[in-house]
């Protein structure tokens, strides 16, 4: 499933009493006007090949400060939770940071072919999020959120979080909060044919988020604005605060197919991973003749002096 979401970063959120929602979820203040939102199904679903979606956020902020007995995890990625005063002051606050990061959730969370529609009662304007992945349809249709929902969400945003901020194709393999695996097909396996990493955590409790290398660690010659999750041995801290911690299989089991993982433990915890593959040319090389996005000016063969982007003035 090929999607093309907008380019901005996740936000640090604040605290208010008790809560405050991960990836940025959180909104704490006074009341505010009426809000208006609906879910539904869009008349243009997209065919997929599904497992597939676009990253493009970064991670500087990736934090969260708890929960509240009112904000979105209790009252359902629905009606009742985008319609709280914590969830409407936290939108306004900054309404086109705050629409990206909506838009990366409910394509985490809802269905592919399903809408989430918001009016802000600030502005009157309307906001519009597609469904893809369905990881979590139980806190899609209303329900408070489970622990393996906030486990499979958190792991989603985390392996759309970009260091650069560009969008790059990637392949999303999982299971949902229930245990149905993300559809994919054997052509999208070959086309994403690089093992990239794997990502598992909790940012609703405060518990972090981790990334580990799936794929081979890259050469010393080698760079990629995937680095969050593909790192080298050199870079593993490049996504603060997200936390790199090795190799995935140290900490995680795969599924009969040896496709994807399907539980990763870490600190004693259980967790539902999502893992992504990418395209090989997203992998680039210092010495290929191009100056790319990862690669700095030097007369070296290394990313971080690199001849291909010519000496340093």
């Amino acid at each position: 499933m090929h999607l093309n979401p907008p380019r901005s970063s996740l936000l640090r959120s604040s605290p208010w009493t008790a809560l405050c929602l991960a990836a940025a979820l959180v909104g704490c203040g006074a009341s505010i006007g009426e809000a208006t939102e609906e879910v539904g199904q869009s008349s243009d679903a997209l065919a997929s090949t599904n497992g597939l979606t676009v990253n493009g956020l970064t991670v500087n902020g990736l934090t969260v400060n708890g929960l509240t007995v009112n904000g979105l995890t209790v009252n359902g990625l629905t009606v009742n939770g985008l319609a709280t005063n914590a969830f409407q002051t936290w939108f306004q606050q900054d309404p086109a940071s705050s629409d990206m990061v909506m838009s990366y959730v409910v394509k985490c969370s809802m269905a592919a072919g399903t809408t989430l529609r918001y009016h802000a009662p600030a502005t009157g304007k309307p906001y519009t999020w597609d469904g893809s992945l369905g990881l979590a349809p139980d806190w899609s249709a209303g329900q408070p959120m489970s622990v393996a929902e906030q486990q499979v969400v958190s792991a989603c945003l985390a392996a759309h979080a970009n260091k650069y901020g560009v969008h790059v194709n990637i392949s999303v393999l999982g299971r949902d909060a229930v245990g149905g695996a993300v559809p994919y097909t054997q052509d999208e396996l070959s086309t994403y044919s690089e093992k990239e990493a794997c990502f598992f955590g909790n940012l609703f409790t405060g518990e972090g988020v981790f990334a580990a290398n799936d794929g081979a660690y890259l050469d010393y010659d080698e760079s990629t604005v995937r680095t969050c999750g593909l790192s080298s041995w050199s870079d593993t801290t490049a996504c603060t605060p997200m936390q790199h911690v090795g190799a995935c299989r140290y900490y995680c089991t795969l599924d009969a197919t040896r496709t994807y993982y399907t539980r990763c433990t870490y600190n004693g915890v259980n967790y539902r991973p999502i893992t992504t593959r990418m395209l090989p040319q997203d992998i680039y090389r210092c010495g290929d003749g191009v100056c790319q996005l990862t690669e700095k000016c030097g007369a070296s063969t290394t990313p971080d002096r690199c001849s291909d982007c010519g000496p340093c003035k």
